[in-house]
């Protein structure tokens, strides 16, 4: 056996299917073991294998835990089990002589053993193995390497959830749309599209990763582009001061594909918010934009203070006066010019507002804001008059 070559494929897979060498060693040592075991082993044995890279020497050991009385059934007891139709239960093992020792006969080879642990027993080395032993080794590599690579590609994966990726487009079958993001395709079904976006195979998209799943033919990684979250963290990569924790990102809310609204708050004395988001000449939030297909991005000042934050997330409209109700209601009075400006075509701009704040808006204007206090006074007036108990009537005949 050549080492060197034996060497460098090994690093060679490892490599290519971004597996670490010792998990590729590890495969082909199981698969030398399966050989074994398939010419030279006995049913229910447990062979392990351990090949040298340096030397390529390989040397075999049968692996059998070690058992006292207490961990195994008796005869009795697997009689009982036999009539009962029961099946065995987990504390409890049945006792196979190719698998099992009796910690006494352990005792003899390791006087240090204990019941639970494992005694290896060398065994002869064989080198010739037959057509069926080979073609088992064979498969056990190919499988395990499958194995190998899934664990990878998962676990990767799976800590980059709730991150963002760059991807291209590789197909798109009907609605979903499939991108290539390395070492896996990424899936970005229907619902996590963007409205009136269109995609082509070949495109680079930024992408949200919501979940990766594992699942029987390997894992499955789920992307978004019309996720929220999407877009603090494509500030995150454009803006430093974000990434660094001098600028944090309190709240998101997002229409895709139309307009969003984010709110922004200084962890540091003399930083501004705003200004660090938007970027000399807004490159930064240009950025943003272009990434996001051209949905407009209304920067706001997070406040500790409801009334100024809620004002605040009503730009560009200007606010005269912002109420807080009872049941986490919110009346905002604006000039009658800016009503229109601060409802949004549709309603968009008080609603992204008041998804941003968490109280439910109510938009008006200055008149109108009197008439309903003067119509809520009238009819509290009309409800205590009703409650004022009526004077009786004069029974008593005049004189």
């Amino acid at each position: 056996m050549d080492i060197k070559n034996f060497t460098s494929a090994i690093n060679q897979i490892a490599e290519e299917k971004g597996i670490p060498a010792e998990k590729v060693m590890g495969t082909i040592e199981m698969a030398i073991a399966a050989a074994y075991k398939k010419d030279y082993g006995k049913k229910g044995q447990i062979i392990k294998a351990k090949l040298s890279p340096k030397t390529g020497q390989v040397k075999f050991w049968q692996v059998k835990q070690v058992v006292d009385q207490n961990m195994i059934y008796s005869e009795e007891e697997l009689e009982k089990l036999k009539e009962k139709k029961e099946e065995t239960e987990e504390r409890k093992i049945r006792f196979n002589p190719e698998k099992h020792i009796m910690a006494e006969e352990a005792k003899k080879k390791n006087p240090k053993i204990k019941p639970g642990q494992d005694l290896e027993t060398p065994l002869e080395v064989q080198e010739d193995y037959g057509r069926i032993a080979a073609q088992t080794a064979k498969q056990v590599i190919l499988q395990r390497i499958r194995e190998a690579e899934r664990e990878v590609i998962f676990s990767e994966y799976k800590s980059k959830e709730g991150g963002i990726i760059s991807g291209i487009v590789q197909r798109v079958e009907g609605r979903t749309v499939f991108l290539d993001i390395g070492k896996t395709l990424g899936i970005l079904p229907r619902e996590e599209q963007v409205p009136g976006e269109f995609y082509r195979p070949g495109q680079r998209l930024k992408v949200y990763i919501i979940k990766v799943e594992e699942t029987s033919k390997g894992p499955v990684v789920f992307l978004s582009r019309a996720y929220p979250k999407i877009i603090s963290k494509l500030f995150e990569i454009e803006v430093p001061e974000v990434s660094a924790g001098s600028v944090v990102i309190k709240s998101v809310a997002r229409e895709a594909g139309s307009r969003s609204k984010i709110a922004v708050s200084s962890t540091v004395e003399g930083v501004d918010p705003i200004g660090s988001m938007v970027g000399q000449r807004g490159t930064r939030v240009t950025a943003v934009i272009n990434e996001l297909g051209g949905e407009k991005v209304d920067i706001i000042e997070w406040q500790e203070d409801p009334e100024k934050y809620i004002a605040n997330s009503l730009s560009p409209a200007k606010v005269l006066e912002v109420k807080i109700m009872p049941k986490n209601k919110a009346l905002v009075i604006t000039p009658e010019d800016q009503l229109s400006l601060a409802i949004g075509k549709g309603g968009q701009n008080v609603r992204l507002a008041a998804k941003l704040t968490g109280w439910k808006i109510d938009v008006r204007p200055p008149e109108k804001a009197e008439e309903e206090k003067e119509e809520k006074k009238e009819k509290e007036k009309t409800k205590e008059k009703k409650k004022e108990p009526k004077k009786k009537k004069s029974t008593k005949k005049s004189k």
